[in-house]
């Protein structure tokens, strides 16, 4: 091994002498062209002159200045996004304050110099179209993200409340530009472009800052969260297509000769639907079977987004609306999808869209607000705004049939404009169709719509808190089940502990969707089916209930989470018909239960307070015989169930074991007293005594007696049913 390292170096050294020389050699045969370094300039000077002029003069090098210029915007937007993160709002939000930062309105206000050195005005035309082609990626992400199931499965509702969210600020910012058009923009632009400009920007919804909100909140599989993503849905669609109008009207100056790009823009839309989907869709399902989707195929999905771009840029409809439309008509294969997304997506977000971020901040100068006219203007603009789409959606919502809590909730989240709203407001501001002083005023109101959508959302919350109150005053009750059967039974099982006094109490019953890869728009079928079961024996017990759906990859502590958050008066868990004890050592005398929940009970019965119930169904049959097994005073809790059951008039049998308490004999017998032949007693010691003939029945114990019996595994597995009751935890039970 050593010869062959010291084999190497010589080779290495005879290599760099022998080249080394012949280089040397024929530089020096170059003195014969001396004779021509006469037509040239020498530059003189000291060397470390020289070098300085060298660095300087590569400093303010064009590629170096953007270079320098996409570090300041991503490092500003990564600060800001966190910031505003940390209090709770969109990171979109402090993205686009980043920008503003940036630009004139701040660094350009307090760093004059240092403003100019980052954005000379001749660079900026570099960052405007490296921001477009983020634009069009991004807008290409957006059209892939938009699914037309949602809208298919909500048609009515979101119509309705999409198109009254368009229509209402729409026809609110027509009005609006009669008062600020003389004044602002009568010398820039003709009255119908500008009009129709305030009336789109009144009108649009940023679907990905909504989206975003919906998701932090935990509403993606709600069925509320659902309306608002496809309510959101479609109005971007009506938005687009009708800023693709209004932008076409505008560059031709009135709407006859506006007809013909309109004209072109239906046939390229029904091209896209009728032609180049359906070809996607055939080529997706070969490429949808392979392992990978490799790069030729890539570059052709990207040929097409360029290609559309370029086409609605020529007809007169912008760029941004072919990128849409690409990612529309892209193959619907969810994989495709979402490989294509992360190839995109990531790069859009991270590096592109910043810089457009940081441009529309160049853009918007907050000093040109500088009288109290313009201010009274941004007040009137933003007040129409939020009146327009919170208040016409909400009344939408409300009129199909939605409660005032989620009809203000869903107009609150369509309220949101952010990204989208600064992309129309740029191509207004680049058409010259709005002033620059009008193009700030709507950039503030776009900030404003965004930011207040959190605060308004817990605003909503809080308000009607009183509904809340008023269901906290009934007993609360939360069955969890897996299969739609389970919660049936489980429903049942609420019934027999409570009879008649159900009717009354506050039932919430959930189910979970264990995995994350449920597309939000089949979440609402998913829970439809789910709650089928639970929901028509509710009605067959003339009982209302409260359903929850949630899709989750962490089934145990979102179920933790949900028990503390509504601090039920009583869990009640099924858990299949298998159980064994903890083989584990780690906690004595604890139960692990082989479940839908995978042997998680047990850590739900650790981490709640509240009383909890679990249910192992062994083909347990409705008005079978009822056994209660009662171990002394520390099962004194369960007469209160037993007492219920009585009621109902449904016999009981008593499992009797360490009964010399004096006070739960006389407990017991005052029950028998008032309840005569319904109660049955029998006196047992072992497990191998609760071993009845009646195998459709149902066993009922408390969690300690279980704990008890448990060690006699093998008399336990021939049990009927069980039904286990953990007492609340703050009452000493462990």
């Amino acid at each position: 091994m050593q010869k062959r390292i010291r084999k190497n170096y010589l080779i290495y050294a005879t290599m760099l002498l022998l080249f080394g020389g012949l280089i040397y050699i024929a530089i020096e045969e170059g003195d014969r062209f001396l004779h021509h370094e006469a037509n040239f300039t020498v530059v003189q000077g000291e060397p470390f002159a020289m070098f300085c002029q060298f660095m300087s003069d590569n400093l303010h090098h064009p590629l170096t200045t953007l270079l320098i210029q996409i570090i300041a915007v991503l490092l500003m937007v990564r600060l800001f996004g966190y910031l505003f993160n940390y209090i709770g709002q969109p990171g979109v939000i402090g993205e686009i304050v980043a920008g503003i930062v940036l630009g004139p309105s701040v660094l350009g206000a307090l760093f004059p110099d240092a403003f100019q050195f980052l954005f000379p005005p001749d660079s900026l035309t570099n960052l405007e179209l490296l921001s477009q082609v983020g634009l069009i990626l991004f807008m290409f992400v957006i059209g892939m993200e938009l699914d037309f199931s949602v809208l298919k499965n909500k048609i009515n509702e979101t119509l309705v409340i999409s198109h009254a969210g368009i229509l209402v600020p729409f026809l609110l910012g027509i009005l609006s530009s009669y008062w600020i058009y003389e004044e602002y923009a009568a010398s820039q632009t003709p009255f119908l472009p500008f009009a129709l400009f305030i009336g789109i920007s009144m009108s649009i919804t940023a679907f990905p800052v909504l989206a975003r909100i919906i998701q932090e909140r935990n509403m993606t599989k709600t069925p509320l969260g659902t309306l608002a993503i496809a309510s959101a849905a479609n109005d971007d669609v009506t938005a687009w297509c009708l800023l693709a109008v209004v932008i076409a009207i505008s560059k031709a100056g009135s709407f006859a000769s506006a007809l013909y790009s309109v004209g072109l823009a239906v046939v390229y839309i029904v091209i896209m639907f009728l032609l180049v989907r359906p070809f996607l869709k055939k080529v997706g399902e070969v490429y949808a079977n392979q392992e990978a989707i490799n790069k030729t195929f890539v570059a052709f999905i990207l040929l097409i987004l360029i290609i559309s771009s370029c086409i609605t840029e020529v007809i007169g409809i912008h760029a941004l609306f072919g990128a849409f439309m690409a990612g529309v008509v892209m193959p619907s294969n969810i994989g495709f999808r979402k490989v294509m997304m992360e190839k995109v997506e990531d790069i859009s977000l991270v590096f592109f869209l910043p810089l457009f971020f940081a441009f529309t901040g160049l853009r918007t100068e907050i000093g040109l607000i500088n009288s109290l006219e313009l201010w009274f203007v941004c007040l009137l603009l933003v007040t129409v705004a939020v009146a327009g789409k919170l208040g016409g959606c909400a009344v939408a919502a409300r009129l199909v049939g939605e409660s005032w809590k989620d009809s203000l909730t869903v107009g609150t989240l369509m309220n949101t404009r952010g990204l989208m709203e600064l992309v129309a407001l740029n191509i207004g501001y680049e058409m010259g169709v709005l002033p620059p002083s009008i193009f700030v005023i709507l950039v503030i109101m776009a900030l404003v719509t965004t930011f207040m959508t959190t605060p308004l959302l817990h605003l909503v919350e809080r308000f009607f808190v009183h509904r809340e109150e008023k269901l906290s005053l009934k007993r609360k009750l939360i069955l969890c089940f897996g299969r739609p059967e389970s919660g049936r039974n489980l429903l049942s099982i609420y019934y027999l502990l409570f009879g008649q006094k159900l009717k009354k109490e506050h039932i919430i019953t959930a189910h979970y969707t264990v995995g994350t890869d449920l597309n939000p728009l089949n979440a609402e079928h998913y829970a439809r089916e789910s709650f089928a079961l639970v929901n028509q024996r509710a009605k067959e017990l003339d009982i209302q209930v409260d359903n929850r759906y949630r899709v989750t990859d962490k089934l145990v502590q979102e179920m933790i989470h949900f028990v503390r958050k509504e601090r039920p008066d009583m869990l009640l868990l099924g858990a299949g018909s298998h159980y064994r004890p903890d083989a584990s050592g780690t906690t004595p005398g604890a139960i692990l239960w082989l479940s839908l929940f995978r042997d998680k009970i047990d850590e739900v019965l650790e981490q709640v307070k509240c009383p909890v119930a679990v249910f192992v169904n062994r083909h347990y049959r409705e008005g079978a015989m009822i056994s209660l097994v009662l171990g002394g005073m520390i099962d004194a809790f369960l007469l209160f169930y037993l007492e219920e059951i009585l009621a109902t008039g449904h016999s009981v049998r008593l499992f009797l074991f360490d009964t010399d308490d004096d006070r739960f004999r006389l407990k017991v017998r005052e029950l028998m007293e008032n309840y005569p032949g319904l109660i049955f007693p029998v006196g047992c010691t072992k497990a191998d005594d609760l071993i009845t003939e009646d195998k459709d029945g149902l066993l009922i114990m408390s969690h300690l007696s279980y704990i008890k019996l448990a060690k006699e595994e093998e008399a336990l597995s021939k049990l009927s049913s069980l039904l286990v009751i953990r007492r609340n935890k703050s009452n000493g039970n462990k």
